[in-house]
């Protein structure tokens, strides 16, 4: 249950044929591998147990050895893009970045910094002769830094006490513009004694007078909010911008990245900049502020939110996203113009049904460059002011994750394009394309031929089945082992997306490939409820999640049992967050799974909107009112008040530091399922946030600890 965009996932945050797999973008594979020895460890079919981890399939340490790319960003002249590789370190348990850079033609593929640190939100000068990034290289905290391309000096330009984030470089590169954390007054008790000298006393009590308290990644937090500052390009000082009780640059949804004015006088940047932003937490607005003095205006005005800002080369007009919120659980983000000083706002893709982000101009200011998710794939397309979008690129995705919506794009005054993409066999890499060559993108980065060439994959293939609740078509995705044998029965995960606004695509999952690898077909689907499918299908969930997801989901396994290859004795479910919240509902209404694993959920939505991290998200967008006004709805859609017809086996699985959904919602479905004497475990994960990914040991653990659960239940196991 993760914010991602607006509004689709809270929790990890019009149907049609499928595309058939020749109209999907070309993205090569690495070389066929060398046939491996035969191996003595047998597949996970016919009843037998998994066999050991081999080195020609993707196993657990793998996790250490892939890598990522991510945020590419092109030159202004296009011709070359720096990026933030991703790996994680075996020996510290810790993931790290550095920075690469790659000619747009896939030359001169270099490492720009090295080492174990973590170098990330890299940025090029308006006259692409430095690069300026965030990086905590020496120690104290991440700070700015500029490099210069031609020589490779580096500047560390900050030495603030909280790290920068979101750069934006000034249009005539003399300046910086970024947001970091300024701290507050904390609410106090007046009287307390001053300890004698010398003694020992524990320490104070902490007190808040904030709704949001606590955040998940963050933990508790601070007084003080972000603000926005500007620094020189040549270091000094830093200069304050803006303050207030509310932050800039920051919301329960991410950072909001300043955007300059042609004329260097303004920064235009979305926030929620009222006394009442945590009450309202969509509500956000298009600001412009003074650089001079940081006086600010609204440019927007309207209920709901205004997003994502970007400034046409001529400065006349403003790309943003955003719709007018109906307190609905899914709303289709669109793309918007408005003139420079916020009048006439217009709707650019009034008939696109899927949510537009990342708005970017082109730059002859005639189009506007966009991503969309459309039925789980993640694409770029660009719109023009005057008729329909187009579609230019499919498959942007980065990261291990068969999310939709994790690329990214970027854009160069020639109108050259940088993007990540990959494929359900190929994490993402770095992609380039010029929009009038007529040309498929470009792949320009290989990160892990080496690995992959070296391993046998689970192969994945997409399919569509009729939903028993009302016949509608539900999208889903098979893994298959390895060396897959159709005449041999398997058994079969269904692993089930978070969000539940949000939606799975055809991308590359470790921890789905581990299972794979390990001799398991592994089901995924997008239920109703999911995003990328028109807005119609995504609120068929609005005041009624959980409920019925669950024929969905079961249709989905129903129809690749058909298939012949399942073992029917042999089923499993699993999922986090969201996914979590199915497992529990799916298993209080079937007993055909032998275990289940329900990673990080809620089971009380009492509960949860009291101590979760966004309480007034779920009271105003997930619930018609608060639990003591609409009791009965908390109580029929909370997995708890289901348990008493749960007999599966059963693990629960939380972080310690989950603040989205906390452990406590775990810990209160374990001690029911004892009470029962329904077997059960539960697994607490010291450190972790809402996700369970940020130690690399942690993730395996994630892959791993439910599949022994699993193992442990096959029939015949002791």
């Amino acid at each position: 249950m993760l914010p991602r965009s607006i509004p689709c996932a809270l929790f990890s945050l019009a149907l049609a044929v499928a595309l058939p797999a020749q109209d999907r973008p070309a993205i090569p594979p690495p070389p066929s591998p060398t046939p491996a020895a035969p191996s003595a460890a047998p597949a996970a079919a016919e009843g037998q147990k998994a066999g050991p981890d081999r080195p020609d399939r993707f196993g657990p340490m793998d996790v250490f050895t892939v890598q990522f790319a991510s945020a590419p960003q092109i030159s202004p002249d296009g011709k070359r893009v720096v990026y933030v590789r991703g790996f994680a370190d075996v020996m510290s348990d810790k993931r790290f970045s550095n920075l690469w850079i790659v000619n747009a033609d896939g030359t001169g593929h270099r490492a720009l910094t090295s080492g174990n640190f973590g170098d990330a939100d890299p940025r090029w000068s308006p006259d692409g002769a430095r690069i300026a990034y965030v990086s905590d290289r020496e120690g104290g905290g991440p700070q700015l830094y500029v490099r210069w391309v031609d020589t490779g000096e580096t500047a560390k330009i900050t030495s603030l006490p909280h790290p920068p984030a979101s750069l934006a470089w000034s249009p005539d590169g003399t300046r910086l513009a970024f947001s970091s954390f300024v701290p507050g007054k904390k609410p106090k008790v007046d009287g307390m004694p001053a300890a004698p000298e010398g003694a020992k006393w524990a320490s104070s009590p902490t007190m808040t007078d904030r709704l949001i308290y606590r955040f998940n990644g963050r933990g508790y937090l601070k007084a003080g909010f972000s603000q926005l500052f500007v620094v020189g390009a040549e270091g000094g000082a830093a200069r304050q911008l803006t303050s207030g009780e509310w932050p800039a640059g920051e919301s329960a949804f991410g950072n909001s990245r300043p955007v300059w004015t042609p004329d260097g006088k303004f920064l235009l940047i979305s926030g929620n900049f009222r006394a009442d932003f945590e009450y309202d937490p969509l509500n956000t607005e298009v600001y412009e502020v003074a650089v001079a003095d940081g006086k600010f205006r609204a440019l927007t005005s309207r209920q709901g939110p205004d997003d994502a800002p970007d400034i046409s080369p001529d400065g006349k007009q403003i790309a943003y996203t955003g719709f007018d919120d109906r307190r609905q659980g899914a709303q289709t983000t669109r793309l918007y113009v408005m003139d420079r000083d916020g009048s006439n706002p217009r709707v650019v893709t009034p008939a696109l049904d899927r949510g537009a982000q990342s708005p970017r101009w082109a730059s002859d200011g005639r189009s506007i460059y966009f991503q969309y998710d459309d039925q789980g794939d993640t694409r770029l397309g660009v719109a023009p002011l005057d008729g329909k979008h187009v579609e230019l690129a499919r498959g942007l995705s980065a990261g291990g994750s068969s999310y939709s919506g994790g690329g990214s794009f970027s854009t160069a005054r020639t109108g050259m394009l940088a993007f990540t993409q990959g494929g359900s066999l190929v994490p993402g890499e770095i992609a380039t394309m010029f929009p009038g060559a007529k040309a498929a993108p470009k792949i320009v980065t290989a990160l892990n031929r080496e690995l992959l060439t070296g391993k046998k994959l689970g192969e994945v293939e997409e399919f569509w089945c009729d939903s028993s609740k009302d016949g509608r078509k539900v999208q889903g995705w098979i893994v298959r082992p390895p060396d897959f044998d159709p005449a041999k029965k398997y058994p079969l995960i269904l692993e089930i997306h978070g969000g539940p606004f949000a939606a799975y695509g055809p991308n590359f999952d470790t921890i789905k490939q581990i299972w794979a690898a390990r001799g398991y077909v592994v089901v995924y689907a997008n239920p109703r409820g999911s995003t990328s499918y028109g807005e119609e299908f995504a609120n068929l969930i609005h005041h009624a999640y959980p409920g019925d997801d669950f024929f969905d989901l079961e249709s989905a396994v129903d129809a690749v049992v058909a298939r012949g290859y399942i073992d029917k004795d042999q089923l499993y479910v699993t999922g986090g967050s969201g996914g979590g919240v199915l497992t529990c509902w799916l298993i209080s209404r079937t007993e055909r799974y032998r275990a289940a694993a329900s990673l990080y959920p809620v089971i009380n939505w009492t509960s949860w909107v009291l101590t979760s991290d966004l309480p007034a998200f779920g009271t105003t967008y997930w619930f018609p009112g608060p639990p003591w006004e609409h009791a009965g709805q908390y109580d029929r859609r909370s997995p708890l008040m289901h348990v008493g017809k749960v007999k599966t086996p059963t693990m629960l699985m939380t972080g310690e530091e989950d603040w989205r959904t906390p452990i406590g919602e775990a810990e209160q479905y374990y001690a029911a399922l004892k009470l029962r004497k329904v077997e059960s475990v539960l697994v607490r994960v010291p450190g972790e946030p809402h996700g369970i990914s940020r130690r690399p040991s942690h993730q395996i653990a994630k892959a791993l600890y439910p599949l022994d659960w699993f193992e442990k239940h096959r029939p015949g196991a002791k």
